[in-house]
């Protein structure tokens, strides 16, 4: 395991690319999950979850409602030259440590 950089500060908005593919879906869903939190994918998520509730269908089943429910929007893919950017914190330092071999992280 890499270790972690304390060069970077809390609030400081780091850039990364997608360099290579990684090896595992563990790696891959790390990558999407630190993708997910860059300010332009969570609103898209936010507006997906938002449609998601209006387009909601609810019909009656035995007397009792029931919800016919979408499934949820995938914003992100990891793929190699993708960037995306995120605030850093103290709990992403495990995080960025372990996908360092496959992400290019520039500090903004």
């Amino acid at each position: 395991m890499a270790t972690t950089n304390p060069s970077y500060k809390p609030g400081q908005h780091l850039e990364c690319t997608v360099a290579k593919l990684p090896r595992t879906d563990d790696q891959a869903a790390t990558i999407a999950r630190l993708m997910r939190l860059d300010p332009a994918n969570k609103r898209a998520l936010r507006r997906a979850q938002r449609m998601r509730r209006q387009r909601m269908v609810v019909y009656n089943r035995g007397n009792r409602d029931w919800y016919s429910r979408e499934k949820s929007a995938k914003v992100v893919h990891v793929g190699v030259g993708e960037s995306f950017t995120l605030p850093y914190s103290h709990d992403l330092a495990h995080d960025l440590a372990v996908v360092a071999g496959f992400v290019t992280i520039k500090t903004k």
